[in-house]
């Protein structure tokens, strides 16, 4: 399913909705839709070099939104994946092109070619000085004598922008974009094909693999290659580019968003390239950022630019389309110390083999767990669940030889301590807050039974549930309650305790309370499952009495 009303009124729509939301930024649209579907600056000087640029729509928010000052003059718009007509292209040139001539940006598509090329050859029969640069970035074929052009075309249309707004004349501004042209080298990896409007999505792209080297329209890749990590998928990318690179001793890098690749993975993968042995040699940064997009595919491309002083001046101008990210310098990320209140009082390591071995065990048993419990989680909550509690029994684990393991009181302390750095969510603070009291109790003189049962006290004042609220207190209560009996006991009242939650059709506290009844009937509360899991793994493990 995709927000569309009819399939051939998606890119005028679309359009409008663009201009109305413009905020009267100088931009208007030519008339004539639907075949001509142009928009343009309406305070461009007539003696200066205008930049038209364009190409089939479903890349946005390439090129419209990019029309502005310091960058196009006119963008033409086609369908979808869809080279713009011949007509609607003459119709841009004619629009924008006065005494300072026009140049002319597109990508390297056969469509683009014809359509852009005749358009040119009308308006020059007409007596317009028009220029041509044609961007052919894309390396996945180094052998191919058509290379593709992708998302470095960003930078050719900024350093066009740059010089045409500094009043230069058509040779200088066509020829400092063609030179960038020229030097550009691009490479994408993707993870999924697109969702083609009212035609759905080619699912081509087998778990485990990513397409190496696709074309902004869907094209299939020219390699599939085995995904493993997206530092794996950043590393490929940056090995090809720079080997395809002309020398150079600093790069100007743009890291665009192929369309659903989430903020998270796309400051992820930009610090895989920038902290990568080559990223030394990146100057400038463009994005990350979703500018050449190929509608909703889950992937990311990289664009090279070697850096001459021109070019860094043009890069770094100010310009001020719709959208445009500003260009930035690589930096390394800067530390702050900790406030002195966060270091702790050194706790001296000591010995206890055996409250050791079951820490270990439990930290495994629920490391173990992490995808049974995420996916349970995902039918009633975000499904991290899993990844949340397995985090923090790694980083347990880790301190586990530097803990105070002798003295319960000082253990529970330390625990507190651990989860409360290392685990997100209420989750962890609730577990800090129990392991806190249980702290305090057990220095006052309390057994260890009665420890834990005043950190669930103090852990059920502040987070405001009670058995029958359907969280993990429905597991964690009855096992406590249960524990002199034995860990065999403990574990049998938290599984009952956990099986109980399934048939809670409502949620008085935690995040299953914002969750409608109908999706929590036979779901039990992954929190509870984790303490059951837990207790049961460990069942026949010894007393840490």
């Amino acid at each position: 399913m995709q927000f569309i009303n009819a399939k051939d009124s998606l890119v005028v729509d679309a359009i409008d909705g663009l201009l109305r939301s413009s905020g009267g930024a100088n931009l208007a649209r030519l008339d004539g839709y639907p075949g001509i579907k142009v928009v343009l600056r309406t305070d461009h000087r007539p003696g200066r070099v205008a930049i038209v640029a364009g190409g089939g729509s479903g890349h946005e928010p390439a090129h419209a939104s990019f029309v502005g000052k310091g960058m196009l003059t006119a963008a033409v718009c086609g369908e979808v994946f869809a080279s713009p007509s011949i007509d609607a292209v003459f119709a841009a040139i004619m629009a924008v092109t006065g005494k300072g001539g026009c140049l002319v940006i597109f990508k390297n598509y056969t469509g683009d070619r014809l359509n852009f090329g005749l358009a040119v050859e009308r308006a020059r029969a007409l007596g317009r000085k028009v220029e041509v640069v044609i961007v052919k970035d894309d390396i996945a074929l180094p052998d191919s004598p058509q290379p593709r052009g992708i998302a470095g075309v960003m930078f050719v249309e900024k350093i066009a922008g740059h010089y045409a707004e500094q009043g230069a004349d058509l040779k200088t501004v066509t020829a400092m974009a063609r030179k960038a042209a020229d030097d550009l080298v691009s490479l994408g990896i993707s993870l999924s094909s697109c969702t083609l409007p009212g035609i759905g999505r080619e699912d081509r792209v087998p778990a485990g693999k990513a397409e190496l080297g696709l074309g902004l329209h869907g094209e299939p890749g020219v390699d599939l290659v085995n995904f493993e990590s997206a530092r794996q998928a950043a590393l490929l990318l940056v090995e090809r580019l720079f080997a395809a690179a002309k020398p150079a001793r600093a790069y100007a890098l743009l890291v665009n968003n192929l369309g659903s690749t989430t903020p998270l993975e796309m400051n992820l993968l930009t610090n895989d390239v920038l902290a990568s042995r080559r990223g030394a040699k990146v100057k400038l940064v463009l994005g990350p950022a979703t500018l050449v997009s190929s509608l909703d595919m889950h992937g990311f491309s990289l664009s090279l630019l070697p850096l001459t002083p021109d070019f860094e001046t043009a890069l770094l101008s100010p310009a001020s389309p719709l959208v445009w990210p500003p260009i930035r310098a690589h930096v390394k990320p800067r530390l702050v110390k900790l406030p002195r209140e966060m270091k702790g009082k050194p706790v001296r390591a000591s010995r206890n083999p055996a409250l050791s071995a079951l820490v270990s065990r439990s930290c495994d048993i629920l490391i173990a767990a992490e995808s049974k419990l995420n996916a349970l989680d995902a039918k009633v909550g975000d499904g991290d669940t899993g990844s949340t509690v397995a985090t923090a029994a790694r980083h347990l684990q880790t301190a586990l030889p530097l803990m105070p393991l002798a003295r319960l009181d000082r253990f529970f302390a330390a625990t507190s301590e651990a989860l409360s750095r290392s685990m997100g969510g209420s989750s962890g603070v609730l577990l800090a807050i129990f392991f806190s009291a249980a702290s305090q109790s057990a220095s006052a003189g309390a057994s260890w039974q009665d420890a834990l049962s005043a950190g669930l006290a103090k852990m059920m004042a502040y987070g405001g549930a009670k058995p029958g609220d359907r969280t993990m207190i429905d597991a964690l209560a009855p096992a406590l309650e249960a524990l002199p009996g034995g860990l065999d006991a403990a574990a049998k009242a938290a599984r009952a305790g956990a099986d109980a939650t399934a048939r809670m059709t409502s949620a008085r506290a935690g995040r299953s309370s914002y969750v409608s009844s109908s999706h929590l009937a036979g779901i039990p509360d992954p929190g509870a499952e984790a303490v059951a899991t837990m207790l049961e793994g460990i069942a026949g493990a010894r007393s840490i009495a």
